[in-house]
């Protein structure tokens, strides 16, 4: 008949949708979004591709499923570099297991925070290097000292300092200035990617080397 309409038909293609998780699933339902959260990151190497709608499609759930989980983008994106942020200090624990000289431990710290960080560069970026109100304060406060490795490089410190390898000297306050400089060694090396820097290993030697001597150590 003229005039008339044909009716809409119900489409075939809707995306599928999870069930509503049972009672004590929220959790799993948590690290299920943080571990699609943290494939998209790895895979694009890009923040800015982690949009909510992106990881709600990932896992099968709605956009406003993740803001039960989540306040807001910022706290899922923190969370998923936190997540693999934990990492660091197994690899600084694990270059410096059986190491007998404190001096030659921070060494080895220092190496496998410069290596983590150069590979993996935008959970760096993200975690050290975004604006202070862009940043969670766990992230900007006295909690990072843990996880940035501040605390067991002051215990090497110390140790150097009891033992006569170092003179005298405020072993925090010179854990925070190894870490000031090494971040700045890892900030530069992904900020400038194509700067012609000499080969990292060296670098990272004669960084080591005026450090000590700037301490008053011998290398």
């Amino acid at each position: 008949m003229a005039g008339s309409v044909t009716p809409l038909q119900p489409s075939t293609t809707a995306p599928t949708r999870r069930s509503r998780a049972r009672r004590g699933e929220g959790e799993r339902l948590r690290d299920e979004i943080l571990a699609a959260a943290e494939a998209l990151l790895i895979a694009t190497n890009d923040e800015s591709a982690l949009s909510i709608r992106a990881i709600a499609a990932a896992v099968g759930v709605t956009p406003p499923s993740i803001y039960l989980h989540f306040a807001d983008r910022t706290e899922l994106v923190f969370a998923v570099c936190e997540r693999h942020w934990l990492q660091l200090e197994e690899a600084m624990e694990d270059a410096a297991a059986g190491v007998a000289d404190p001096i030659e431990r921070i060494r080895r710290r220092g190496e496998a925070y410069l290596r983590f960080g150069t590979e993996h560069p935008e959970h760096y970026r993200i975690l050290m290097m975004s604006r202070p109100d862009d940043t969670p304060q766990r992230f900007t406060d006295e909690r990072l000292a843990g996880t940035a490795g501040i605390e067991v490089v002051a215990a090497d410190l110390q140790q150097a300092v009891d033992a006569g390898l170092l003179p005298a000297q405020d072993a925090r306050e010179a854990a925070i200035l190894l870490w000031m400089a090494v971040h700045g060694m890892v900030a530069l090396l992904i900020a400038k990617p194509d700067f012609p820097f000499p080969p990292v290993e060296d670098l990272f030697d004669h960084f080591y080397r005026l450090t000590v001597a700037g301490l008053g150590g011998r290398v």
